[in-house]
């Protein structure tokens, strides 16, 4: 839920903080889905998708999160990990997309 508080920063219910957290976290998720198709080469998509999953990280958890009490409190290594799995993911989707185009 500490996504929630990037909506509603000084919400404290669970009840309004899901909501908004499952909104942010899948606009947050659909933007950087699209910049990683963007940004990642045709070769090596996976590959590529470690050191982006980590700069996504350092992005979202060591400057934006940051100003964010909820977020900045999480576990790191959970949410870097977490952050790779998401990267690793798309790339993964993308290679088998683009796989089938040709």
């Amino acid at each position: 839920m500490a996504a929630g508080t990037l909506l509603l920063p000084d919400e404290r219910r669970a009840s309004r903080l899901l909501p908004a957290a499952l909104v942010a976290h899948c606009g947050l998720s659909l933007g950087w889905a699209l910049v990683l198709a963007l940004a990642l080469p045709r070769r090596r998509t996976v590959a590529w998708s470690l050191p982006a999953g980590l700069a996504i990280a350092a992005l979202d958890l060591g400057i934006i999160g940051r100003r964010h009490p909820r977020i900045r409190m999480l576990a790191t290594a959970p949410q870097v990990l977490d952050h790779l799995a998401f990267a690793g993911t798309v790339a993964a989707v993308l290679s088998v997309r683009r796989a089938r185009r040709r």
